[in-house]
């Protein structure tokens, strides 16, 4: 650890690697509200936020496990469950009045096709205006669980595929079907009211 009269102790957020103050400091002066994506190993959480001054109050939020409720059967952490959780975001945001936000990915690494732009994606096309470039947005067919649904029916050894999708099968949905389910999900979600 580095020592001398010059040296500067870093908050104690950033020390333990969960906030970004530089990044945090220019979207939340922005005076446009946030939609902060965070991805877990359980599943992914998305929180749209105004910055006050005491502190930030969530406008709307939507979590992996609220996909319960519409049916979803897959994994609650894959790019399917993530899109699925920005467009039900996007839509709660909406019905409170808020049109536009500006995506706060915190700590994660920015990698084209991710999670937290399948989340962005969602939110788009729930009608939620984010400034997002179109190359790092996850193909339509990676997002609708397309790639999930080739790797199943590419692989041989039937021990491997039960060990790789069990959480599916123990759920009653074969990966081969992903991306009908998520049509099913995504339909549920527009028809139903937004709690």
């Amino acid at each position: 650890m580095a020592k001398g009269p010059r040296y500067r102790v870093q908050y104690r957020r950033r020390r333990e690697k969960k906030t970004d103050y530089t990044a945090r400091r220019a979207l939340a002066t922005t005076g446009v509200p946030r939609i902060v994506v965070r991805v877990s190993n359980k599943g992914v959480l998305v929180q749209v936020t105004n910055a006050e001054i005491e502190g930030d109050y969530v406008v709307a939020q939507a979590a992996s496990r609220d996909l319960k409720r519409f049916g979803w059967k897959a994994s609650g952490k894959n790019t399917p469950a993530a899109y699925l959780v920005g467009y039900l975001a996007g839509r709660k945001a909406l019905e409170a009045g808020v049109e536009r936000a500006n995506l706060d990915i915190g700590l994660k690494r920015a990698t084209p096709g991710g999670k937290v732009f399948a989340v962005a994606k969602g939110a788009m096309d729930a009608g939620l205006e984010i400034p997002c470039d179109s190359d790092i947005i996850p193909s339509p067919e990676r997002v609708s669980g397309g790639a999930v649904a080739e790797y199943a029916e590419q692989m041989e050894d039937p021990l491997e595929y039960e060990k790789r999708f069990s959480v599916y099968l123990r759920r009653g949905l074969r990966p081969e079907e992903l991306p009908a389910h998520f049509e099913e999900v995504k339909a549920r979600i527009e028809e139903n009211s937004v709690e």
